[in-house]
């Protein structure tokens, strides 16, 4: 009798054991940037083939919309193309018990885009900004075909909007004529319909539209919105695209992290049309 119980107690450890190791972990999620969508998810897709007991969510909707998950803890990850501001940081601190923990994964040129009838090339920053804030509303003004120039950009819920409306417009108002859309695939839509049409966006994202240097100022050359260009920040709208974390990461959402700023995962960055970090870059964040 004493031989069956034991027989007993060890199948069913057995079995416990069984359970534990074959469970799956429990599901990471990542929130925010649409910017960064396309990568989060190929970053994911690898990754889970690579370790099938491992699930990654990935969902966009915004920087603004990842940090406030961050903050509230329905996120474990925010994807954001602005860095947090310090009341954002805060708010993690004073919700979540912990303090929020940048960890830059991706390099970005923030694009100008055309449509690719519209002859022109470059433009300078003033330009730009002169053109968003209303102030420059013909292309004939600026070297192109005599027409009405279209604006199209993101939401104010977007981290891309505000880096733009930041570095560009330097925080004053987008015209009245401004049209916002949900997101960045929305934008390149539009001036890929519209050969008036001119918005911004990442550059992962600039597929059948032209994107044009961009000069510092009138006394400064044009720049190109290239990988070399973004590295030496000589690309006037170069930017890094955020992770963050409440709190260090740890356990699976740690390896994940680190897988991601591997040489592997920073390849997947350049295949997806983005401009992986400076490799010691990526290794100081390890």
């Amino acid at each position: 009798m004493k031989t069956t119980h034991l027989r007993v107690i060890a199948v069913a450890a057995l079995a416990f054991l069984f359970v534990s190791c074959s469970a799956p972990s429990e599901a990471i999620t990542v929130k925010g940037s649409d910017t960064m969508v396309p990568l989060g998810q190929r970053w994911a897709e690898i990754y889970m083939k690579e370790h099938p007991q491992t699930t990654i969510q990935v969902t966009g909707g915004g920087s603004g919309t990842g940090i406030a998950a961050l903050i509230n803890g329905t996120t474990q990850i925010c994807e954001a193309s602005r860095p947090m501001k310090p009341e954002e940081k805060n708010s993690v601190k004073d919700q979540r018990k912990a303090e929020a923990v940048e960890t830059p994964v991706a390099l970005d040129a923030l694009a100008v885009y055309l449509n690719k009838q519209n002859p022109i090339e470059h433009l300078t920053m003033q330009q730009v900004g002169q053109i968003f804030r209303g102030e420059i509303t013909n292309w004939k003004d600026v070297g192109g075909p005599n027409g009405a120039i279209v604006l199209y950009g993101r939401e104010n819920n977007s981290g891309t909007y505000v880096f733009f409306k930041e570095h560009v417009l330097a925080n004053a108002d987008f015209a009245e004529r401004y049209q916002a859309l949900p997101g960045t695939a929305a934008v390149i839509n539009a001036v890929t319909k519209d050969p008036a049409g001119v918005g911004y966006g990442g550059i992962g994202y600039a597929k059948d539209v032209k994107t044009i240097a961009i000069a510092k100022d009138a006394t400064s050359d044009p720049v190109a919105p290239k990988m070399e260009n973004v590295l030496d920040n000589s690309y006037p709208l170069s930017r890094q695209l955020f992770w963050y974390t409440a709190g260090a990461p740890s356990g699976d959402i740690k390896n994940f992290v680190d897988w991601v700023l591997s040489p592997e995962g920073q390849r997947i960055v350049s295949e997806v049309g983005y401009y992986p970090l400076k490799p010691e870059a990526a290794a100081t964040q390890n």
